[in-house]
């Protein structure tokens, strides 16, 4: 006798929610980025509803704030910023997408979004593109210095290994990886030491590059 698929037990609450992106960024002097849109992820074998909640409701419209995804689905949620101004600069504000059973009213899980008001992209990409550069210059000098202790004739009695630059570039790195992400609000870290998706990646690119260094002396 075949035996019936049986669904397991949902506790509230605990139910992974997967969406992408967590972060929202709008500039002011770029129109395209006033939309944002949300993609929201079914994965699992049971439909789900969904409701988008914010802190701030009067300076954004969310299209479809309430909806439902099929099993193995995903659906767009769009947002608009409909309030740009300079007071908002730099203020974060939540969004919070609760998820629950079609069938049932409590919430199986939640997942907390966070949105920025920033002035320009072009500066925040400048402000980028220099600290990247800042990091690619200091590692440089360290490759440099590993390159002049090894070469052939001179003084030896110099230390083989990583250079002091070298380990401390590399403890940075493993720290911001260590630290939280922008929009995991349960950590007891301070908002201020959320870094960024970006900056995580810089960050394991840079560690990537210094095993190299160190994988070399």
């Amino acid at each position: 006798m075949q035996q019936q698929k049986r669904q397991p037990e949902l506790v509230e609450g605990n139910l992974p929610v997967f969406v992408f992106p967590t972060e929202l960024i709008f500039y002011a002097d770029d129109q395209s980025t006033h939309k944002q849109v949300l993609t929201l992820y079914n994965p699992y074998e049971f439909a789900l509803k969904f409701k988008v909640l914010c802190t701030t409701p009067n300076k954004y419209a969310v299209v479809d704030a309430t909806g439902a995804v099929k099993p193995q689905c995903c659906v767009d949620i769009v947002i608009r910023h409909r309030d740009v101004r300079a007071s908002y600069y730099g203020v974060i504000d939540k969004f919070r997408l609760q998820v629950s059973e079609q069938s049932q009213r409590k919430a199986l899980g939640k997942k907390e979004i966070i949105a920025t008001l920033l002035p320009s992209a072009k500066e925040q990409q400048q402000q980028k593109e220099e600290e990247e550069k800042r990091i690619k210059e200091h590692l440089a000098e360290s490759v440099f210095f590993e390159q002049t202790l090894c070469q052939p004739g001179k003084n030896r009695t110099a230390s083989s290994g990583p250079s002091l630059l070298t380990v401390f570039l590399g403890i940075v790195c493993i720290a911001a990886l260590m630290l939280p992400t922008l929009g995991e609000m349960e950590s007891l870290v301070p908002l201020y030491l959320h870094l960024s998706v970006n900056q995580k990646l810089v960050a394991a690119y840079v560690l990537g590059l210094i095993t190299m260094v160190i994988l070399r002396t």
